[in-house]
């Protein structure tokens, strides 16, 4: 990402298009910084941050039974955000984009990932569903986890289908991506 965005630094305007509505139309315009460096930098620290939370994770002995779903977890999300990036970087260029299509599809397959995996993931306080029973009892957060699972890959299907069929309905579906996370809590 840093590479593409030095690469597109000197070939844009100062002011960009940083962020679409639910129309997947521009609404809001920024500077080449925000434009081109805010996404890779934020993918940085989201890296870093995944490297660095089993680490401080007082469950930190449980990340070895889930240590290959959780570098799957990381890998996903800054493959999301590289793939966010591309499609902004490609619109910001002038080429054009249907973000709203773009982004449920995007959305979708992330949730889907996720949710192939959310059954997998052991107690600990910084991934996954953290509720006080969940985090007290290891038979809650399992259900809890492969209810969320299901759940998710199915919002994750949704999302994904209407950003196929119909990009404009994006916001509604990506709305109600929220009900794995209501009905788990």
């Amino acid at each position: 990402m840093f590479s593409a965005a030095a690469w597109t630094w000197p070939r844009v305007p100062p002011q960009i298009p940083i962020h679409w509505n639910a129309a997947g139309e521009v609404d809001g315009y920024g500077g080449r910084f925000a434009g081109l460096l805010l996404l890779p930098l934020t993918s940085l620290g989201l890296y870093f941050l995944f490297l660095v939370l089993p680490k401080l994770d007082p469950g930190k002995s449980n990340y070895e039974g889930f240590a290959r779903v959780y570098t799957i977890i990381r890998n996903v999300f800054i493959t999301f955000m590289g793939v966010i990036y591309t499609a902004t970087t490609a619109a910001v260029l002038g080429h054009r984009v249907d973000m709203a299509r773009f982004i449920s599809i995007a959305m979708g397959v992330l949730f889907v990932v996720i949710g192939n995996y959310l059954g997998k993931v052991r107690p600990n306080w910084f991934v996954g569903i953290r509720t006080p029973w969940t985090l007290s009892s290891k038979l809650s957060w399992t259900r809890t986890h492969r209810l969320a699972g299901w759940l998710f890959v199915f919002s994750g299907l949704a999302t994904l289908i209407s950003g196929l069929a119909r990009p404009s309905w994006g916001l509604f579906v990506m709305l109600g991506t929220m009900l794995p996370s209501v009905v788990t809590l």
